[in-house]
Parts: C-alpha cells; structure tokens; sequence
C-alpha cells in the first residue's frame, strides 16, 4: 500500500491476528534450505528457479544470463524523478486533478476544493483496469481505463499541516471534504493517437466515484444487523468506498475495485465498541485521518456499525456511468488486496484474492455457476452465489482451499456463526477457526495466462518470529517478501487442492539471509517488497514494488522476469518511481506495446510536507506539490514492451 517512513503509519504494519497458532503445527521448519527448495520447484518443473546464493560482486560480473527478455537493465537509482530501460520512452497520462468530467477546473493546489475534485482525478492512484471501445471489441488503440484512488496524504494536499503521523489528523473540514472526494476511483476514456495516448476530453463514459456515492449491498450480508445504521435501519445501502488498493475485473467486463485499509478511517473510544472481539480483529479503534472528528458516519461512538459496511469487493460498470455500484458481500470481509479472475474447467469464475496484513490470509472464491460469454446481463448477480476459501499452505508443497460455509465444521452457531451473513462479515474471525496459514502479508495475486499458474505477491513481514517461520513463510523479520507460484490440480481453479512453491525471495543477495534468484541475477535485477503483479501475452512475469526504499535504500520499481524455462525467476529491472513513491497498477495493452503503471504517493517521505517536498514529480513546477499519476512506457519505434 505505502511506503514505511516515521511520518505515515503504514496501517500494514500493525497485524491484528492474534492467534498463537503455528503456522503448519508441528510441520514448522526454521529455514528453507537449497535442497528443499530444489525439490520443491523440480514438482512444477522449475530446477533451474534457484541457484546458490551469491555476493554483489559475483553477481556484478555476470552475463544477462538466459533471460528471453531483451530490454537493457536499469541500475537501481533513489532520486527526485523516474527512469525507464534504454530505448523506451514514458509519458505521464493523467495526474491528481486533472479533468475527468464536463466542467472540471484546471487544477489549484492552492485553492482546493470538495466540488472541484469531485470532477478531477482523485489522489493517490492504485489499480489500473483496461476495457476495450467499444465494448467486447479487439481494440487497442481506445479504452475505457478505471483507477483505483487508495488514500490521501494530507500533508502533502494542503499547506500547514506539517509532515509526522499527526498532520493527517489537523485537517479541517473542508480539507476532509475535498479527501473524501479524492478517494474511490475514476473512469476515463483514452485513445492512442499517432503513437501517444490521450485522455478524451468530456466522454460520456468518465465517471468519479468518491466516499460518498450511493452503493447497495448484495449477496448473504446483505441487510445483517451488523449492517445497520441509523442512517440505513435496512443494512441494505452505504455511501461511498475508501482504500482502495489493487482491484481487478470480471470476463462479462465489469471493475472489482476492492477496500483494503478502511479501519483507519473510524475514531471514537475503543471502550465503548459494540463488538470489541470484531472490531480488535479488524483493527478499529485508532483514527489514522480527521474524518472522524467532522463527519459523524466515521465516529463509531456515534454509528457503531459503519466500519462493518467497509472491507468489501465493490462491483461497478464501467460501460454505464449510470449504474449502482454494488458490495458483493459473497466475496468476504477483510483487506482486499486485489481479486483477481480465472475460469474453472466447467466455466465457473474463480477469483483470487489476499488479505493484506502481516499474518493473513489467501482467499479464494469460486462462483456457483458457470458466466455466460454471450449474454452480459445473464451474469449480473453472479457474484453473489459461490463458495469463498481460505488457503492452508502444507509442508509438502500441498495447498488445501478451506470453505468459508455456514454450518460446516466450527462456523456454527454455537460459534458466533448463525448464518452465512455472520461468515462474511466476520470473515477473519471464521478463517480463524479453520487455522489456515498466516502470510508475510498477502497482496497481488494473478494467474499466468500462459502456464496457468497462480502467483503470490507476499510483500513483507518483519514482525515474523524465528519460532513462527513456517515453508510458506520460511524467513524470520522477512524485510524484503517472496512470492509463490500455485499450480492447480489438474489444472483446474476450482480443485480444492494444488501444490505450491516458491518462484523467488526477495533482498539483496549476498547481503540479505536467504534471498533467492536465477544464479545470473544481477546486482540491479534483485528487488525487495514484490506488490502488484502483470504478465504480458508471452507469460514473463512483471513485478512492482512497494516499500524498497525504506527496506533496502533502492527506489521502488518495475522488474521482469521468465516464469518458465532456463531464465525463470532471472529478475531485470525495467523502471525505478521517484523517492516517495511506489509503482502499483501494471497493466498492458493486447498488443504488448504499452505498459501502463499507476505511481502512487511520490514525495511520501520523512519530513516532506506540502511546502517543501522531497520532490515536485512529475510537474516540477514553481509550488506544485507532488502528483500521484498514470504513466504510459512505450518501446521507442514501437513494438513489444521488454523483447
């Protein structure tokens, strides 16, 4: 989500489960040694993935190595603005309030406000989605493009705030305004024109969607108790979404943008809770922001329920600026980070998607019935009937996906679990009692379109104990992440087993214990703090960053990678983002020929305020704050991204 520094409470770095489980029982290894990782991988035919590991030195000297990638690596930088490979150019595609509606005024870092905003690009952009125009068409050169808007940084909107971890809490209440209206997400027409993308002025597709649009509830959840406010007795509707992180899409061509750090945005005082055992679980109870301070919804002192109506997966039309955006309560409550799809061999639609807190959960959930390619709106409700799993990762490379089912062995009654809705607005508490396996915070996850394989981003984890390493998680005060590649049972996402191992870990090796790569890695391929996962057409792996520059003093990036053959796991890297900031939102085109990234809260670094940032990207201009934006990589002359 952010990037650690003493000034901003990174809400990922406080875990809120408190199970003293082990994580695989009595199963639990200290270390995962070469040997075992060998094996493991030799199952899904990938020997050559780990090598021994090697010094920086020996690391500077060798070769490109086998990597099918051609591009020229980037040497890893940390400096006011961005870098691109060798023979590609970049091109900044929208910032933080440039127009997206008919009548939006130019941007006044100065002068801002709630209604201005509500018609300009929102803050802090994460998840980037493509939609082809028209729609169901094979165009690349026009799409409808939705981004998700996580957070704010309020010291570096307004001025006088100052930086350290209170200034968030000193805005007033027009300053809260114009963050509510900056948050959610944004739909935005863009064309590629003489080799260059533009956004198209006043489409009748752009939409904002902020903190206070009209949404509704559906699926088991829909109208719980705990859904209830004074402002809704029926649980049945909700104002707005907030925390935005990765998102994903549906094959009938619908966005997924999901609600990750939503506890943040609740105040009050922790002793008069309602539910103290749920809201402990999920982290209420300490305001990281002033929306609590100006806007009664946001104190739960005052609407006890509130926070419940956040944590979920949020279905939207991109195609239909009119339509409803809908919570789809069937996908579960917890920290969305992403959810993502794939199709089941009988043609259901199975989704991915992690928890993204140290010591959560991989979630998966798989539709009760088949999509129908043909007929849009056969699929509207889809996601609202299916079985939602958590993963349990087995010592012997096994996965075993663990039903989320009211009434199947302890989500009863007697439990605190009456009926499917409790499950769902409890989803951590009900995960819990299955004793799945507790990750080094589980973000992106995506499926290789090529090999069908499934691949974890794990970010990080320092708060991991020698005695709670486990082979999932086989690093104690894990800096620097992992990720692990799923394979399936038979091939299918729907099988509720597969096996699992681990396609690289992340550090500098020579440096950092246990970083693990392809052997010709060199020393500006390793990376720390994997996020956001894209693969092109070809199936290489594309692995953003967020958190590097803290964890290991090298900016925050965009790294490619072989998943299969003689240069798997060979990590180049390809972009480095500006001090502050992390790279999330990979997206290419069809064709290959553009890599889209969203650049999220550059100048987030101790000490920056408004008045004087750690860098002015991408305007630098006079008193122009930082601009969170969407960038567009091309390959000079055109052709493939990364050949």
């Amino acid at each position: 989500m952010a990037a650690r520094n003493d000034d901003f409470i990174d809400p990922d770095d406080i875990g809120v489960n408190v199970s003293s489980e082990p994580s695989i029982g009595e199963l639990i290894e200290r270390r995962l040694n070469r040997r075992e990782a060998l094996r493991g991988l030799a199952g899904l035919g990938a020997v050559a993935a780990f090598s021994n590991p090697f010094s920086a030195s020996t690391a500077k000297a060798q070769p490109a190595g086998p990597s099918s990638l051609g591009f020229k690596e980037l040497a890893h930088t940390l400096d006011a603005t961005h870098h691109v490979s060798e023979g590609y150019d970049m091109q900044v595609l929208i910032r933080w309030g440039d127009p997206v509606l008919a009548g939006a005024p130019a941007f006044d870092p100065a002068a801002l406000t709630a209604a201005a905003q509500e018609k300009q690009f929102g803050y802090n952009n994460d998840y980037l989605g493509l939609y082809p125009l028209p729609a169901g068409s094979g165009s690349g050169d026009r799409f409808l493009m939705v981004a998700n808007h996580e957070y704010t940084n309020a010291n570096l909107m307004f001025a006088g705030l100052g930086s350290g971890r209170d200034a968030a809490l000193k805005a007033s209440t027009e300053q809260v305004a114009v963050e509510m209206a900056s948050v959610g997400g944004a739909i935005i027409e863009i064309v590629r024109e003489d080799g260059r993308w533009k956004v198209v002025p006043e489409s009748k597709f752009a939409r904002r969607i902020t903190a206070t649009t009209a949404m509704v509830f559906s699926g088991p959840a829909a109208g719980h108790a705990k859904l209830k406010t004074s402002a809704d007795p029926a649980g049945t509707k909700v104002f707005g979404t907030f925390g935005n992180c990765a998102g994903g899409s549906t094959p009938w061509g619908t966005w997924l943008t999901c609600e990750e750090n939503f506890n943040f945005y609740f105040g009050g005082d922790p002793a008069k809770l309602a539910d103290a055992e749920l809201a402990k679980r999920y982290g209420i109870g300490r305001a990281a922001n002033a929306w609590s301070k100006h806007v009664d919804r946001f104190d739960f002192d005052k609407e006890p329920n509130e926070p419940n109506r956040f944590g979920w997966v949020v279905e939207i039309d991109p195609y239909d600026p009119a339509s409803t955006p809908v919570k789809r309560t069937a996908l579960g409550r917890f920290k969305h980070e992403g959810c993502t799809y794939t199709l089941a061999k009988d043609g259901r639609v199975v989704f991915y998607s992690g928890d993204d807190e140290r010591f959560e959960y991989v979630y998966r959930f798989v539709t009760s019935r088949p999509w129908t390619p043909n007929d849009r709106a056969a699929n509207k409700n889809l996601l609202d009937e299916g079985t939602l799993s958590v993963a349990r990762f087995n010592a012997d490379g096994k996965i075993e996906w663990l039903p989320l089912v009211q009434g199947q062995g302890p989500l009863t009654a007697e439990n605190g679990f009456a009926n499917q809705g409790d499950v769902l607005v409890k989803t951590r508490l009900a995960a819990d009692l299955l004793k799945p396996t507790p990750m080094d915070r589980p973000e992106d996850i995506e499926t290789n379109p090529v090999n069908g394989r499934v691949y974890v981003a794990l970010s990080n984890n320092s708060r991991r104990k020698a005695e709670q390493v486990d082979k999932a998680n086989p690093r104690a005060a894990n800096d620097h992440g992992h990720i692990l590649e799923i394979a399936p049972k038979d091939g299918d996402h729907a099988s509720a087993e597969g096996t699992w191992s681990i396609f690289l870990l992340a550090g500098k090796p020579g440096q950092d214990a246990g970083a693990r790569y392809h052997r010709a890695t060199s020393e500006n391929g390793w990376l720390s703090c994997p996020d956001n996962i894209a693969f092109d057409s070809k199936g290489h792996i594309w692995i953003v960053t967020d958190g590097a520059p803290s964890a290991a003093g090298v900016a925050d990036g965009v790294y490619g990678a072989d998943t299969t053959g003689f240069g798997r796991a060979l990590t180049r890297c390809f972009y480095q983002a500006p001090t502050g900031a992390e790279v999330c939102g990979p997206i290419f085109t069809p064709d290959d020929s553009t890599l889209f990234l969203a650049i999220q809260h550059p100048g987030e670094d101790r000490g920056s305020t408004f008045e004087k940032p750690s860098t002015r990207w991408p305007d630098f201009k006079g008193n122009t704050p930082p601009r969170p934006s969407v960038i567009a990589i091309t390959r000079k002359g055109g052709g493939p991204i990364g050949t």
